[in-house]
């Protein structure tokens, strides 16, 4: 069973590195995203002798030489120093905010309510059932057939290794939701966790959120832990029996 000290520093140290993308680790963790996934820079994980303001500027200035104009950060409680006073004196907006939540798998109970599957995904036609669903969630662009190829080899080695896979939700068989897991150090990551608005509050989540920590188990995770929005999947991870630990606030600043 992990302690807090092992969730916070879990949480802290998740970052992901979307496929054909571009990353730097210095002061900070700055990740260059792909145009097909919207472009732009994330940057999380301060840690620096440096003040804020030197840092910020550092994150501008590479942000800028990957000639990208959009810089995205996502703060947390372990940051040092801290960001957050700096991004909003420089007019950074606050568009989004997760809640970090952790439990032991083995003490979450999700109720499924009949209609609602979920199942593993294997398939190339899971695949595009599961960008059909990310596009319009994450307004990004559809993959095309060589990207859903790389998708599904991608997957499918995650899988084999036992370090991960994705899963599909359905409703009445119609495929409308997804999300994903990363097995790291008995933790399951819960991630991309996107359901089609016309679907949403029928349990297609929930069936979802039930095969992930179902499958993370038979992995050998032993506890689960996932960033959930304020607005969407935070009040159903509460009322499953999620711990929550503390938020996470993301920044946008447009660099000239």
């Amino acid at each position: 069973m992990h302690s807090i000290d092992d969730i916070l520093r879990a949480s802290a140290a998740w970052v992901w590195f979307p496929r054909d993308g571009e990353q730097e680790k210095s002061a900070l963790q700055l990740v260059r995203y792909p145009a097909r996934i919207g472009g732009g820079v994330r940057a999380s994980q301060v840690d620096s002798t440096d003040d804020a303001h030197t840092v910020l500027d550092h994150a501008i200035a590479r942000t800028r030489e990957w000639g990208e104009s959009q810089l995205t950060f996502w703060t947390n409680a372990s940051d040092r120093p801290d960001l957050e006073q700096e991004l909003q004196r420089r007019g950074a907006e606050h568009f989004d905010t997760v809640a970090v939540f952790a439990r032991p798998i083995d003490r979450l109970v999700v109720e499924v309510p009949a209609g609602a599957t979920a199942e593993i995904v294997r398939t190339l036609e899971q695949v595009r059932e599961v960008d059909a669903i990310n596009v319009p969630v994450w307004e990004q662009s559809p993959l095309d057939d060589a990207g859903l190829a790389d998708e599904l080899a991608a997957v499918l080695s995650g899988l084999a290794a036992g370090e991960g896979f994705h899963v599909l939700g359905r409703l009445d068989g119609d495929a409308v939701s997804t999300g994903g897991c990363t097995i790291v150090d008995g933790f399951t990551r819960l991630w991309g966790a996107a359901t089609l608005e016309r679907a949403r509050g029928h349990g297609a989540y929930r069936a979802v959120l039930a095969e992930r920590l179902r499958a993370s188990a038979e992995l050998g995770a032993v506890t689960a832990l996932v960033k959930g929005r304020v607005s969407t999947s935070a009040p159903i991870l509460e009322r499953t029996g999620f711990t929550y630990y503390g938020d996470e606030r993301a920044y946008r600043l447009t660099v000239a």
